[in-house]
């Protein structure tokens, strides 16, 4: 938990980041809660960069505001409560000096037994929350800003997600999750760090390349090939904002499997719309104070990879 409040000049500042882990029983399927709320900061646009989860932001009090998604072809647009899918293109994020919420970084295998529909209906795109999950997404979004603490906004999205869980048990939906090819496929790109071959990650499950493009596309929503790529980013990324007042541009791409530094860059440029020193001039503020602000589509990074 991080929360600074400073004033500047006549302005005061409020600036609250916090790490919330789930519940037990929804580990497995959601990485991580993050509450944040910002007053008096300077106003900015942010990158949401692609990562391993699909992402759920319920604001507490503005909307969030969305200028420009994944997919071009969206208009840009205000959110209430937001749900996007995985990517492979950065979105941008208006922060006019306030903003308040609370993101869940949802993993791709929980989206059937959460959601109610596979990743692979996400992909690529950001919706308002209510179209897939109806009336119940508001009504979470009025508990939280209910809450006193974020101990209890955190106790609110267990208790919310918990209770569609149990639903979908209850309802016994005939495919709860993903194939369990599908399942270790995902399990052995992210075990390797988004290294190993698609024809490798075939081979170890059964199912020939094309078998196994077909099915992880429809249910997580990027090709084997895509999701080794976002995976591989997403640590590399991480690392370098651990490393952000000294970085080492060569030696990330040694360690990420980069075939050089010129490859990182391509990579990076391709994947967040920047080279990877843009981006570290873009976020430096952020990254050194120790808060990182929400992503439209979760585009946020956890702090450990042990829930999925």
């Amino acid at each position: 938990m991080r929360v600074d409040a400073t004033v500047a000049g006549s302005t005061p500042v409020l600036d609250e980041a916090v790490r919330g882990v789930p519940a037990p029983p929804l580990r497995g399927l959601v990485a991580w809660y993050s509450g944040y709320r910002q007053r008096g900061v300077e106003p900015r646009r942010h990158r949401g960069l692609p990562s391993p989860y699909l992402t759920l932001i319920l604001t507490l009090d503005e909307p969030l505001s969305i200028a420009a998604h994944p997919d071009l072809r969206e208009p840009p647009g205000d959110y209430v409560v937001l749900l996007g899918g995985l990517h492979t293109a950065p979105a941008l994020i208006e922060v006019p000096g306030r903003q308040s919420g609370v993101q869940v970084a949802l993993g791709p295998l929980g989206a059937r037994a959460l959601l109610g529909l596979p990743a692979g209906g996400l992909a690529g795109i950001d919706v308002h929350a209510e179209d897939v999950l109806g009336a119940d997404a508001r009504y979470a979004q009025e508990r939280l800003q209910e809450a006193a603490d974020w101990p209890g906004r955190f106790a609110v999205l267990d208790a919310w997600l918990l209770a569609r869980l149990h639903d979908a048990g209850r309802r016994d939906r005939p495919a709860a999750g993903p194939p369990p090819e599908v399942r270790e496929a995902w399990r052995l790109l992210r075990g390797s760090g988004g290294r190993l071959r698609v024809g490798a990650a075939a081979e170890e499950v059964g199912w020939s390349e094309r078998h196994l493009r077909n099915r992880f596309l429809a249910e997580i929503g990027l090709t084997p090939k895509a999701a080794a790529r976002v995976i591989r980013f997403d640590l590399a990324r991480r690392r370098l904002a651990q490393r952000a007042a000294a970085p080492d541009l060569a030696g990330l791409a040694a360690d990420h499997g980069y075939a050089d530094q010129s490859h990182l860059d391509r990579e990076f440029t391709a994947l967040a719309g920047c080279a990877p020193s843009a981006w570290l001039a873009e976020e430096f503020r952020n990254i050194q104070a120790g808060h990182h602000p929400p992503d439209a589509g979760l585009r946020q990074q956890p702090s450990n990879e042990e829930h999925e």
